[in-house]
């Protein structure tokens, strides 16, 4: 019985330990696999081999022989050679058919005692050891001397052509068999052939407890190891995919939209299967760190966006989704109100005299310590209560560390953040990441607001990491620095029949530096709305320092009925005979003694008819 019969013999229950032994399938896959499956990946042998191959027990002994050749070769001589030794002991003449003959027993005798050895299961170190012994027995005795060399070289002639035909006919056996010799893995294997299965005697009760242990064991005899599976852990963030062609893949960044140690690897192959975009919040299952890798893989997603991805595996609904380039963009419609309570008179501000829309595209102009950071955080608060459908993000670039405490303490939307002791490159990452998030949430129908602090240090980063264009603005600027912002501040709009994505965005003007100046007169033109904070307001500490005067949104007769919007057309131009700071004044002045923007319509108007 050859090791090919052994493993037929076996069961299936044996079959399937042996197949996880040597790791050919896993836990949950050898289950499912029949018998035929499992001997043919077990001895790497098709059935349709077996039927071919030729009978097992010659194939065994010819590939004995040929493995126990090797041994008996070391340091002795072939059998053509001693035959003419032999014969010289007894007569000169020549008659070498006698220790021809004499040389062909020993060697079917050492035949068969080879097949006796292989019986017994003697190991081919034992055979080794044996083969000096029998060559020192069987070591022919002194040649005589005084023999001419002529006649010894006639006669080894002689007995070597008599030899060749009796060689002839043991080599032929050999090469017999006309059927290619099957072709199976090599593994050594704990049983053997010739192992003799015992009868044991197994009483109802031991059978009891085996069954239960094995349902224990989920139908195996031995525990079985933890699947892979249960040693995944959960993980959550921002898609990021690498621009390279070469190396197309993606990390999962989890912490502040940046890289960091608990990111995840995702391979191009999924990206491209799942039709994964740069901004996705991925939320799946990674595996642990193995040798060299620097990052967990991937392994499986469960959400994408808050959509989780259906047991069947169909992701269509992720491919078909529009693109943003694509999408119609009209002025804003619907109003966001920012009126919380009777305090609060900055937010009531804006809400009259320059009302944000979803999808607006608004720029808060302010000189230092104009109180730029505390609006922020105000129009922060009043979209989340008023508007809590829409998603916010606040994005601070190269601001101070205590700021960004004090935003994530005051607000409660999402704080994306790149302090000024970080270099440029990452506040570049961050911008575009937080965008492209932005963007496919917009694709999803969704209401995005960002408020961005400042654009000023942002178009700084820029100009600091681009490739320069060989021309320079006034203050040292690079005109290609500008594309990045701009791209940023262009993406809010109002999607017809979609979502919107509204970006608020902070310009620094009164700094001393030229390059501010020219930073802020190239985005002055390309919003949609302003609020300007006025340096001297905030030096007599009237907060807010709202300019009114100054401040306005277009096409604010999208945003306010008709009725309020002549009142706030009549105080405008009640307002606009006097400067800045009395203007400002007035009106707060106006609102402190109205509990709310709705009594501020109705007695701003009875003054003003009153008045007209």
């Amino acid at each position: 019985m050859n090791e090919y019969e052994n493993i037929m013999s076996k069961s299936t229950d044996d079959l399937r330990q042996i197949a996880l032994a040597f790791g050919d399938y896993t836990p949950e896959e050898v289950g499912e696999k029949s018998r035929e499956e499992l001997i043919q990946k077990i001895t790497g042998i098709t059935p349709d081999q077996a039927e071919a191959a030729p009978a097992p027990a010659a194939e065994s002994s010819t590939k004995e022989e040929k493995a126990k050749e090797a041994p008996k070769k070391r340091g002795r001589k072939p059998a053509a050679k001693k035959a003419p030794e032999k014969t010289e002991e007894k007569t000169e003449t020549a008659e070498a058919p006698a220790p021809k003959k004499r040389g062909r027993k020993k060697a079917a005798d050492k035949a068969k005692e080879e097949v006796k050895a292989e019986k017994e299961q003697v190991t081919i170190e034992e055979v080794e050891a044996e083969a000096p012994a029998a060559e020192k027995e069987e070591k022919p005795e002194p040649k005589k001397r005084g023999r001419k060399a002529k006649e010894k070289k006639a006669e080894k002639e002689e007995t070597a052509k008599k030899a060749e035909p009796a060689v002839a006919e043991e080599t032929k056996t050999a090469e017999e068999p006309a059927a290619q010799p099957i072709k199976s893995k090599k593994r050594r294997l704990s049983f053997g052939p010739d192992k003799e299965l015992t009868q044991v005697e197994v009483t109802p009760e031991q059978i009891a407890a085996e069954e239960e242990e094995m349902a224990k064991n989920g139908g195996f005899d031995q525990p079985q190891p933890v699947p892979v599976e249960d040693t995944y852990r959960e993980i959550e963030g921002i898609l990021s995919i690498g621009s390279e062609k070469n190396d197309f893949c993606g990390f999962v960044h989890t912490t502040n939209f940046l890289p960091g140690e608990d990111d995840a690897y995702v391979a191009g192959q999924m990206i491209r299967r799942f039709g994964l975009r740069k901004g996705d919040r991925i939320k799946g299952l990674v595996a642990p760190i193995r040798g060299k890798e620097r990052f967990a893989p991937l392994r499986k997603i469960i959400s994408v966006n808050g959509y989780e991805i259906p047991e069947d595996g169909d992701t269509s609904f992720l491919k078909k989704r529009p693109r943003f380039e694509s999408l119609t963009a009209i002025y804003p419609n619907e109003r966001l109100t920012l009126e919380t309570e009777k305090e609060d008179i900055s937010t009531r501000i804006i809400d009259l005299f320059c009302p944000i829309g979803k999808g607006q595209r608004g720029m808060v102009v302010s000189p230092p310590k104009a109180g730029k950071t505390i609006l922020l955080q105000k129009i922060a608060n009043s979209i989340t209560a008023n508007n809590p459908s829409c998603k916010l993000i606040v994005l601070l670039i190269d601001e101070r560390p205590e700021e960004v405490t004090d935003m994530q303490r005051s607000i409660k939307g999402e704080v994306v953040y790149s302090t000024f002791d970080k270099r440029p490159e990452n506040h570049v990452k961050v911008t575009e990441l937080v965008l492209e998030h932005a963007m496919r949430m917009v694709e999803n129908g969704e209401d995005v607001v960002i408020l961005l602090d400042s654009m000023t240090r942002l178009a700084r980063a820029y100009n600091l990491t681009i490739n320069p264009t060989g021309r320079t603005l006034s203050g040292g600027l690079d005109p290609g620095s500008l594309y990045g912002p701009k791209r940023f501040f262009g993406a809010a709009r109002n999607i017809e029949d979609g979502g919107s994505l509204t970006i608020i965005a902070t310009a620094l003007i009164e700094t001393g530096s030229r390059m501010d100046e020219v930073i802020f007169e190239e985005f002055k033109g390309t919003g949609n709305m302003e609020v300007v904070l006025d340096r001297k307001l905030a030096d007599r500490r009237c907060f807010p320092a709202i300019a009114v005067d100054k401040s306005g949104t277009r096409r604010e007769d999208l945003l306010i009925d008709k009725y309020d919007l002549d009142v706030v057309w009549t105080v405008r131009k009640r307002i606009a005979e006097v400067d800045t700071v009395a203007a400002t004044s007035a009106v707060i002045d106006f609102m402190k003694k109205t509990s709310s923007n709705r009594y501020f319509i109705e007695s701003a108007r009875k003054s003003f008819v009153a008045d007209d």
